[in-house]
């Protein structure tokens, strides 16, 4: 159990990040517990662990704050649970090396959301029919990303409320945690039937993870974020190639393999990284 101490600083420094831009820290801790080894399914339970410990410590910090739109966060975190359950479902059969290369473009998709987040601009909307089912539809399927990949759903969740219902980027971001945190909790209920996690290494995720929310959502509106911005997109692009490499060395045709890297490349040019 000492060995596994250091687990309690790295749900610290995904929970601080998790916090600050909205996505939980799941982008962190996920690659880090595959590539020592663990099965997806005991990195993906024992991540949304972390999520929910980073979701309930921002929710209380911005609470205070007064940044998180309590009626809609509640809103969008019930419609996701179907999904939530679904994705923990389906996680059960997946084949690691699959896992590997799905997860490496949720990364590259994460890096585009991180990047270029500050460019999407607000703008009042009325909500019609239409948008009301696509928001609900947005909400199931951030449930399945949520459970199925461990990170919490912020992804989808952040620019819909930005682009479909007109919110800034703070109170997004801010009532992003509200939602994560009744995903994610839906998440760990589905992912501990099903017998997924380690509880011992999610309990260390928690504590630094609980914690890390509490200090991130307190600096957010402090630090110089575009640099925060790229620290954290090289190290999840590094992360992402990676599971790429790894994807390949299992073998993989030399086209899939060429695909993969080749995308890579061509995601971290189009980022200016």
């Amino acid at each position: 159990m000492i060995d596994q101490l250091w687990l309690i600083l790295l749900g610290f420094g995904s929970g601080v990040l998790g916090s600050m831009i909205g996505l939980g820290g799941g982008i962190i801790i996920v690659p880090v517990l595959i590539f020592l080894g663990l099965p997806p399914t005991v990195a993906i339970s024992n991540s949304l662990f972390a999520t929910l410990s980073n979701a309930t410590a921002s929710t209380i910090s911005y609470s205070r704050q007064k940044r998180i739109n309590v009626s809609l966060g509640i809103k969008l975190g019930l419609f996701s649970i179907p999904g939530t359950i679904l994705g923990a479902l389906i996680s059960s059969d997946l084949a690691p090396d699959i896992f590997k290369v799905l997860f490496g473009f949720v990364l590259v998709v994460s890096v585009a959301y991180i990047l270029l987040r500050r460019k999407i601009e607000p703008e009042e909307k009325v909500l019609s029919r239409h948008m009301i089912i696509f928001t609900v539809g947005a909400s199931f399927f951030a449930g399945i990303i949520s459970s199925f990949f461990g990170i919490g759903g912020g992804i989808i969740f952040v620019p819909l409320m930005i682009v479909a219902m007109g919110m800034t980027m703070k109170r997004a971001a801010a009532t992003s945690q509200l939602v994560l945190l009744i995903a994610s909790l839906s998440g760990v209920i589905a992912h501990s039937l099903l017998g997924h996690p380690d509880l011992v290494q999610s309990g260390f995720l928690v504590l630094g993870a609980f914690f890390g929310g509490l200090v991130g959502a307190k600096v957010s509106g402090h630090i110089r974020e575009r640099w925060l911005q790229v620290l954290v997109s090289v190290v999840i692009l590094t992360a992402a190639g990676k599971l790429f490499l790894d994807y390949v060395a299992v073998g993989t045709s030399v086209e899939s393999s060429l695909f993969m890297l080749g995308f890579v490349i061509h995601a971290t040019r189009s980022l200016g990284l």
